[in-house]
């Protein structure tokens, strides 16, 4: 009997030729397709498709289709016709890809870094997996596996929740970061321990790199607790820098999104293990309003003693993010504050936030904050 692969496999151009299996000595076929040089996928124009790693295994990244593609027309459909016509305008339209949204380029980096990890490392499962998260019913399921291929995004995972609340699929996928356009659900998942943030999508996109994954980071309550923040708020800036300088050798509590440069980190020795430590294609930021000599030992002291390295750390001293961003170009960039949020958007940086910590309760349009 003839033993068939059960591995996927792609046409990826021109037309594939009758295959023709010669029988071995004894009548048997399998012979020959056990030799390597009379069955040859490449001369058949085939290639196998990679699998998507076991969770356990994986740095997974959970994405709403909001925020993974520009789904505003259906939105509106949405809330002012209900839900019926809502799926039957997804129905109708289910062979009209959707356009990019702001979660695109920072999936098609993860995809670019995965791609380097195979050359590296063929059989390991320690990959970047993007799991597909939306509270659409499974209808609009085909429309959106047609945007997928369309846009040659690997997206094998999906969680369709119809309306329901997708934060326990989240833990059952194990999932490292979860991004969303809808702050109640991102609260909910932060309450549960999952790194989450809010994705809003800028007026222009500044164009990122293709071949380099590029993440920036806020300090407090980011990457760190928000400890030192309330200090600021509950006692001004003076007060802050004396206690920073008092604790300096005391370490800052973890934030929300430690785990998830924890897991970048991970990824990035892996290819400073085959020497590739200047040409990795993953790289980190640490972009904080903190000041150099007064506040940022501690910080730097917490990052050392975790074992995480940061690429490139900026102290702001107060300044504004936004021209710092704009220059680093990050597929992503993580804060706490909407001020900053909305600082970076304007400069063309694709922003999340991170809804976590005191600043919550003084976020506004018109709120800085020079201690973080």
């Amino acid at each position: 009997m003839v033993k068939m692969s059960l591995e996927p496999v792609q046409v990826m151009s021109g037309q594939v030729a009758e295959l023709k299996v010669a029988p071995s000595s004894n009548g048997d076929s399998a012979g020959s397709w056990e030799g390597k040089r009379e069955f040859d996928k490449d001369h058949l124009g085939l290639t196998a498709k990679p699998k998507p790693p076991k969770p356990e295994n994986a740095v997974t990244v959970a994405v709403s289709s909001r925020v993974l593609f520009r789904t505003e027309r259906e939105q509106k459909v949405f809330e002012q016709q209900g839900v019926e016509e809502y799926l039957r305008y997804q129905i109708e339209h289910e062979n009209e890809p959707f356009a990019p949204g702001p979660a695109f380029p920072f999936v098609k980096a993860l995809e670019a870094v995965n791609a380097r990890l195979r050359e590296l490392y063929p059989q390991s499962e320690e990959l970047f997996d993007i799991v597909l998260v939306t509270y659409n019913h499974a209808h609009v399921g085909i429309r959106l596996i047609n945007t997928i291929n369309h846009h040659n995004l690997f997206i094998e995972r999906f969680c369709m929740t119809g309306g329901s609340s997708p934060i326990g699929y989240l833990k059952a996928w194990q999932t490292n970061l979860y991004l969303s356009a809808d702050a109640n659900k991102v609260r909910e998942a932060l309450t549960e321990g999952i790194a989450a943030a809010t994705m809003f999508m800028p007026e222009k996109m500044t164009e990122v790199s293709e071949s380099q994954l590029r993440v920036a980071f806020d300090g407090d309550a980011v990457l760190f607790s928000d400890e030192s923040e309330r200090i600021f708020k509950a006692h001004g800036l003076d007060k802050f820098f004396e206690h920073e300088k008092e604790n300096e050798d005391r370490l800052l509590d973890h934030g929300p999104l430690k785990g998830f440069l924890e897991a970048l980190g991970k990824l990035q020795k892996k290819f400073y293990a085959k020497g590739q430590r200047l040409d990795c294609p993953i790289r980190t930021y640490l972009v904080t309003a903190r000041s150099a000599a007064s506040s940022g030992i501690r910080a730097l002291k917490t990052l050392r003693a975790w074992g995480l390295e940061i690429d490139e750390a900026l102290f702001l001293a107060g300044a504004p993010k936004g021209p710092m961003l704009e220059k680093i170009r990050p597929h992503i960039y993580f804060d706490d504050q909407m001020f900053h949020i909305e600082g970076a958007a304007e400069m063309g940086t694709i922003a999340a936030h991170v809804p976590y910590g005191i600043a919550q309760k003084h976020n506004s349009k018109h709120n800085t904050s020079a201690g973080k």
